[in-house]
């Protein structure tokens, strides 16, 4: 009898599954259909011979064969993405690259202009996806080739088919109305935020990930995030949402400006927002090493890697921060 022949593919979505304990989430993380990933389970488990996961109403547990299967699984699918990195061809000459600026205004754009600079014959399509999440999945779909962001807000399984490299820890600030009694304030001590709510996002599926920082930012501080809002797009829609709801807004200190609100950089302590350049791994192509060289050239002549003593940051960003992408 011949011993299984298992696609790397199968042991993605075991480990998925394996890391979540749930199949729902773990289809989302995946960019799967949950009907497709119980297939995918169950096929794995028939060509092994062996139930993986222990299955009720309530909660999905791996079993002892699952948990052995673990450790194997995970060597596979890093052999298989050392692999196809190695192996990966370089685009087509002439091959536009995509590269994601988030939003209009923001510095990105002044990498890709660098970038441009710096590679004149390489053809540098902006786009605007606006949230790494959602940008990821555009990434690893073929989509867009180059986006900006937290990369350690990225569920790490996506995080696993990316390539980054750290770019700049970004001041926070708040996008105050202009008759707040906080706008006066030339800096907004954090502590001076106790008792508002401030939207970050909250109900974006773009963006999560800034979701995700805020609420570590504001835990213990007595501030509260705010409820869903519609999304804003354009200057005249935010003066809109920002009239009608009056919460202020989380965002960085690049924000551009908006009518009827004020921005002010936090402090005490200065809590950053931590950027890198963001690719899918394995993909070759002159106008990313163009994107990396005009980043590492920005970020040195604007001292964007360099962190204000007693700045706040998550553990977990800061370790990826420190990585040399």
């Amino acid at each position: 009898m011949s011993p299984p022949s298992v696609e790397p593919r199968l042991l993605r979505a075991f480990l998925a599954v394996a890391d979540e304990l749930h199949f729902t989430r773990a289809a989302a993380r995946l960019y799967v259909a949950q009907q497709a990933l119980s297939r995918d389970i169950r096929r794995l488990e028939r060509e092994l011979g062996v139930e993986l996961f222990g299955r009720t109403t309530r909660q999905v547990t791996l079993t002892a064969d699952g948990t052995r299967l673990l450790p194997y699984a995970r060597r596979v699918v890093e052999a298989q993405d050392e692999l196809l990195a190695a192996f990966a061809r370089p685009a087509p000459e002439g091959t536009p690259l995509l590269v994601d600026v988030n939003s209009p205004g923001l510095v990105h754009e002044r990498v890709l202009a660098r970038a441009r600079e710096l590679a004149p014959e390489t053809e540098l399509m902006a786009r605007y996806e606006s949230g790494l999440t959602h940008a990821a999945a555009e990434l690893l779909a073929g989509r867009i080739d180059v986006s900006f962001g937290r990369f350690a807000g990225l569920d790490p399984a996506v995080r696993e088919r990316l390539d980054q490299q750290p770019m700049r820890y970004e001041p926070m600030a708040v996008v105050l109305p202009e008759e707040h009694p906080l706008a006066a304030l030339d800096e907004v001590p954090l502590g001076r935020l106790a008792g508002e709510r401030i939207y970050a996002g909250a109900g974006n599926p773009r963006t999560p990930e800034w979701t995700d920082l805020a609420r570590q930012l504001f835990a213990g501080r007595g501030i509260e995030i705010a409820p869903p809002a519609p999304l804003a797009i354009g200057e005249e829609e935010f003066r809109r949402i920002m009239a009608k709801y009056r919460n202020p807004v989380l965002t960085g200190v690049d924000f551009p400006a908006m009518p009827g609100s004020v921005l002010r950089p936090l402090v005490d302590p200065v809590p950053l927002s931590p950027v890198s350049l963001v690719w899918r791994k394995g993909r070759k192509h002159p106008g990313i090493e163009a994107l990396r060289a005009a980043a590492a050239v920005l970020a040195e002549e604007n001292g964007w890697l360099k962190r204000p003593e007693g700045a706040w940051i998550p553990a977990t960003d800061a370790l990826i921060m420190m990585s040399l992408g």
